[in-house]
């Protein structure tokens, strides 16, 4: 049963993973390690088809070896963290909700860019 349940938070992380490569505000490296953990717990062959693929596998391995984001993540990170702020300040959201937001997406931002350069 727990099999089934880590299968599928790695395969739905891995699709989330996929929609974010070609969506800037959906983080890519987040889901990919959680897809690495579901599978880590669920499926040999699909961890290591993960650990193993040429474009997907770097971003884990920098993370799990040096804690490490690459310097492109970081920047698109930034410009998220922008992005997504200022579409709330476009659509009025009341000041309340960007306090909270702002506060979130700076924390966010300095974590990521206080982590080694991969």
């Amino acid at each position: 049963m727990m099999r089934t349940v880590w299968l599928t938070l790695g395969l739905l992380s891995l699709v989330l993973a996929g929609v974010g490569v070609l969506l800037p505000l959906l983080p890519t490296v987040p889901f990919l390690l959680l897809a690495a953990f579901g599978f880590a717990r669920s499926s040999e062959r699909l961890h290591h088809w993960l650990l193993s693929h040429p474009a997907l596998g770097h971003p884990i391995a920098d993370w799990r070896e040096r804690g490490a984001i690459s310097r492109r993540a970081k920047h698109a990170v930034a410009v998220s963290v922008l992005v997504a702020f200022g579409i709330s300040l476009a659509i009025g959201v009341g000041l309340w909700i960007l306090f909270v937001q702002a506060v979130s997406l700076t924390l966010v931002t300095l974590f990521v860019w206080t982590r080694p350069h991969a």
